[in-house]
């Protein structure tokens, strides 16, 4: 949409919000009730602000049961809980701008227990559900709208002209922002932190996320850019060396790898919880930057103060909760997992971008198609993709069949369609039969889904025969796995990732 926004919490003074020039407001949503003892609210001095300068509003999910709230509408439990694809139905003769070029009906992704039980004052119904009587609502005087669905998310596909009707048609927003204004932004603001003389130490894992971070402080500071790719050991079949030819050959960065596998392995050792697992790969994460900072001003005599690290703002909802107004679903090694003790202060210039908006940012930085595409790879690598204790050998077992279920998306046109794929070992056996002998082996499973914002996601349809050739090759190719599954799971109620 080409339109500049900026992303605050609820609890932002008017003092501060008023200092813009703003032309629209969006209320997000988020899991609390509105009628909760302590759930999140706007303040009255924002409320006051907002209609004093006339600024359009747009309440989404939790976003409409705030305008429900405050101007006298109501908000009851559902009956039925909705979560996923949902139909939602213009009301007849619906002409509302918030809807414009839309059908009568429309898929919208929903998730939600309580709903909207009496529109607000001033306020008239444009759409509902078959669960749900009032999904859509407008009040045109005030320039007010509430949405119960998520217009935002990869699985509502008409959702993106809601939002430009809103923004642009109703707000008259400008759509004059370009990606790259963002990152001649951020060269110029991170020239100015770091000073002519500072390093930047930056953690790369070989995904999507950090090949972009990494390319640009590149471009921003040059050789007093670092970058440091650590091998804990769940690194993907080959992924050290091809990372060292992408980034460094390719795009010229200046990239270093540290084996620190039997470091890693033996933290790791014993240890089944997945949170644990993350705060301990976190925690190693950084003693090592810290480490190679350290190298870095004996070598360079200049101080290496700083950590780049390729958060995105999924990681920072999932990891951040309400007294931050989203619940903690878990812990991101690089957003909650990292010590209070650390030294190195973070330089995250991917924190308010989604997945999709990286991969554009990819591209107008120059960087290859295969790259800007690749699927997104955790930052504790296998370690949460072997659930249970991680061990040397379990990992080898995972590394094996992950490279042969992508050969077998790439070979079968399957890869780019795909937002994320990759094997899960589970903790669980189950009895085989190889050679006429029985076996009592590990299962794996694959999991594939569709998105772009990575905030919601669809399992991917993979075709029957493709899943055949993955599975036929996974457990004849790889010494102990005797079972393969498919993850037909969607996001919600399940995350992308098992741990």
């Amino acid at each position: 949409m080409n339109v500049y926004c900026e992303l605050y919490s609820c609890l932002v003074s008017a003092e501060e919000l008023g200092k813009h020039q703003l032309t629209a407001v969006i209320l997000s949503g988020g899991p609390n009730s509105v009628y909760e003892e302590g759930s999140p609210h706007v303040s009255k001095d924002i409320w006051a602000m907002l209609k004093e300068r006339e600024v359009p509003i747009l309440g989404i999910c939790y976003g409409m049961q705030e305008l429900a709230y405050v101007f006298g509408g109501e908000v009851s439990p559902g009956t039925k809980r909705e979560y996923g694809k949902a139909q939602v139905k213009r009301i007849k003769g619906c002409d509302s701008q918030l809807f414009e070029g839309l059908p009568e009906e429309a898929q919208m992704w929903m998730s939600h227990a309580d709903k909207l039980s009496k529109v607000p004052t001033g306020f008239t119904k444009i759409a509902g559900t078959d669960n749900a009587d009032f999904v859509a609502i407008e009040n045109t005087q005030t320039k007010m709208y509430g949405l119960q669905f998520h217009p935002e998310v990869t699985h509502s596909p008409l959702g993106p002209t809601i939002l430009k009707n809103f923004v642009v048609t109703i707000a008259k927003a400008q759509q004059d922002w370009v990606m790259t204004d963002y990152a001649n932004e951020f060269i110029q603001d991170v020239r100015q932190t770091v000073g002519p003389d500072g390093h930047v130490i930056g953690a790369v894992s070989g995904g999507v996320d950090s090949t972009v971070a990494a390319v640009l402080m590149n471009k921003a500071i040059g050789h007093r850019f670092h970058a440091v790719m650590v091998d804990n050991g769940c690194l993907r079949k080959d992924e050290a060396v091809n990372v060292l030819k992408r980034l460094r050959d390719k795009c010229g960065v200046d990239l270093k790898c540290v084996d620190a596998s039997d470091r890693f392995l033996t933290l790791l050792k014993g240890v089944t919880d997945p949170e644990q697992k993350r705060k301990i790969i976190g925690g190693t994460f950084i003693d090592i930057f810290q480490e190679e900072s350290e190298r870095i001003n004996e070598a360079h005599g200049g101080a290496c103060d700083f950590l780049l690290q390729g958060t995105l703002y999924p990681d920072v909802i999932e990891s951040i909760s309400y007294k931050g107004p989203s619940a903690t679903i878990k812990t991101h090694h690089n957003v909650g997992g990292l010590p209070a003790s650390m030294k190195l202060k973070l330089i995250e210039p991917l924190r308010e971008l989604f997945k999709d908006e990286v991969r554009e940012l990819g591209i107008a930085l120059g960087i290859e198609a295969d790259s800007v595409w690749r699927h997104p790879f955790p930052g504790p690598g296998l370690a949460i993709r072997v659930l249970g204790e991680v061990t040397p050998e379990r990992v080898a077992m995972l590394q094996e069949a992950d490279a042969i279920m992508i050969e077998e998306l790439h070979k079968s046109g399957h890869y780019r369609p795909i937002g994320q794929a990759f094997v899960v070992l589970l903790p669980v056996k189950s009895v085989g039969v190889m050679g006429d002998g029985r076996t009592y082996e590990n299962v794996a499973c694959v999991r594939c889904v569709e998105t772009t914002d990575y905030m919601t996601a669809d399992f991917y349809h993979l075709p029957y025969d493709v899943m055949s050739n993955m599975s036929g090759r996974i457990i004849n190719e790889v010494r102990g796995i005797n079972r393969l599954c498919y993850d037909i799971s969607s996001k919600p109620p399940a995350t992308i990732e098992w741990e």
